[in-house]
């Protein structure tokens, strides 16, 4: 579904250049629920924006769903996100007009796409578990309510990927929890590509891979060892303890070089430099500290 080669993002400002990912690789399987995650200025965010066709790549490749969006003229770009790709943003207000009732902001995505709207409206309601509040305007909902309004807006112009920008920062944990769990629902009925971007390593437990940038690149990625299902029943059975759920991985690019966790970096006493022995023993590559002179 989702290709990305290389990727580098560059901002201008007078004389002033910031770098926002330097040489990013990514790839997402169609199908698949996925979170990126990493903190404040390593580039998430605008790698969503450019998954969305709300921004441009400085340099690199990058495709979605078959499309090359580099070559995209803007006609192009208003196509894709009318047709391939839904939103749903931390700040309710992106998505929401206070105005209208539920209904009535489900409703208006799929008018604009000139298509019957009241049946479509009121499916998507029911699948986010809304449809009961369809009359209620904004401000006779909770948080919570109102982003899962969001998501239906999101769903409206059936887009084959669903892209996720801190759902949950606005909201408490037990909603939070709720959220994620209709994300899983309607990745599984509805066969959508989800990618979430957020900042809070928790979310693993909720989808099958973490992707973790850091510096504007992939640092590493943290992978369900087993479906979601199999999981939920041998924790059931206790056959599994939920911290050993996943397992974590250092991506290596391909000039060979891999980010290390700075906690790892500290536990050998190699944080304060800027080089690390490497040796190979048994079969496996291990990083040592520097040699004290």
């Amino acid at each position: 579904m989702i290709h990305c080669e290389n990727l580098v993002k560059i901002y201008k400002a007078a004389d002033i250049e910031v770098v926002a990912l330097q040489g990013l690789d990514l790839q997402i399987a169609e199908g698949e629920l996925m979170a990126i995650i990493g903190n404040s200025g390593s580039g998430k965010s605008t790698l969503l924006n450019m998954l969305g066709g709300l921004d441009r790549p400085s340099a690199g490749n990058l495709h979605v769903d078959g499309k090359d969006l580099l070559k995209f003229k803007e006609a192009d770009l208003v196509k894709y996100k009318r047709e391939t790709v839904g939103f749903v943003w931390q700040n309710n207000a992106r998505n929401l007009i206070p105005y209208l009732t539920a209904l009535e902001n489900v409703e208006l995505p799929i008018l604009l796409q000139g298509r019957r709207k009241r049946l479509r409206a009121l499916e998507l309601l029911e699948a986010v578990g809304l449809s009961h509040r369809r009359n209620n305007k904004l401000s006779q909902l909770s948080g919570g309510e109102q982003q899962r309004v969001a998501i239906a807006i999101a769903l409206a112009n059936q887009p084959r990927l669903l892209l996720a920008d801190e759902p949950t920062g606005s909201v408490d944990t037990k909603m939070a929890n709720q959220i994620l769990d209709l994300f899983r629902e309607l990745n599984r009925t509805f066969g959508l590509t989800v990618v979430i971007v957020t900042h809070d390593p928790l979310l693993a437990k909720k989808v099958d891979r973490v992707v973790a940038i850091r510096d504007g690149k992939t640092s590493s990625e943290i992978l369900r060892r087993k479906s979601y299902q199999e999981e939920l029943l041998e924790m059931e059975q206790g056959l599994i303890a939920e911290g050993e759920s996943h397992v974590e991985y250092a991506v290596v690019d391909k000039a060979g070089r891999l980010q290390i966790p700075a906690n790892f970096l500290e536990s050998i006493g190699a944080s304060s430099t800027n080089k690390v022995r490497v040796a190979m023993e048994d079969g496996r590559i291990v990083l040592l500290p520097p040699e004290k002179s």
